[in-house]
């Protein structure tokens, strides 16, 4: 990154921890009108030096190795069909694949950010599917900290030396499951039970979302390890331009 690239992102990170300051906080395809005004200020306030970081990151790949844009597409695209198939599972909120495992293990948690904010506004307005008032907060749950979770067990995994197929099926589906831990947290936080703790609180959401979301996650967790089987025997120039090793 240039000087003034890194001046951008510092000043972003900044205005993000003196303005993020908020007593609750809820989220993750929330509905439009869900969370109260403040809360969408503060969880959009939050996503901005990863989306700083993403923007500079997807700018360097297309100005470095435009072969590598095809499959970024396709990672962007991956997100938006399967993030849409949604199925009802609380209320105000719903459970479905995020997708956003596969660009975390391909391209990194930042770049995911962009593409998954892109996913969200064309989202909410074709399909009503979570809303624009609260884009920050479903960005942050789904967009950033599902794609650093896949993105850092891919990384351990790969450290470990564990099986590459493996290691994909478990960024993949941990990154979906670890989503919703944040979207249960969130929720608590703003919706806590009478007289509950905001652990409870969180508990008792999880406990709602597991039944559809576990199964989701593990579907979610084997088709990427077959996109990433097909990437690797139709895509090699392009995933070695993007420093993807094929073996772990």
């Amino acid at each position: 990154m240039t000087k003034t690239q890194k001046r951008v992102l510092k000043f972003s990170i900044m205005f993000a921890l003196v303005f993020a300051v908020c007593p609750t906080v809820s989220a993750m395809h929330i509905m439009e009108g869900y969370l109260p005004p403040a809360f969408c200020i503060a969880w959009g306030i939050v996503c901005i030096p990863f989306l700083v970081k993403g923007f500079y990151s997807i700018k360097k790949i297309f100005t470095e190795n435009q072969k590598t844009i095809t499959i970024l597409a396709m990672a962007g695209a991956y997100i938006f069909v399967i993030s849409a198939l949604k199925i009802p599972s609380v209320t105000g909120s719903c459970s479905h694949m995020t997708g956003t495992g596969l660009g975390a293990i391909l391209f990194g948690p930042c770049t995911v950010s962009i593409l998954g904010i892109i996913v969200l506004i064309f989202q909410a307005i074709l399909l009503a599917h979570g809303g624009l008032t609260t884009l920050g907060a479903n960005t942050f749950s789904m967009a950033i900290a599902g794609p650093f979770v896949s993105f850092g067990v891919y990384a351990l995994c790969k450290k470990c030396r564990v099986n590459k197929n493996v290691g994909v099926f478990l960024a993949a589906m941990l990154g979906d499951l670890f989503t919703y831990c944040v979207t249960s947290i969130q929720l608590a936080l703003t919706y806590q039970n009478e007289g509950g703790s905001i652990v409870s609180s969180a508990a008792e959401f999880f406990g709602v979302f597991v039944p559809t979301q576990l199964p989701l996650a593990v579907v979610e967790g084997l088709l990427t390890v077959l996109i990433m089987m097909a990437l690797e025997n139709y895509a090699k120039p392009e995933l070695k331009a993007i420093g993807f090793e094929k073996s772990v």
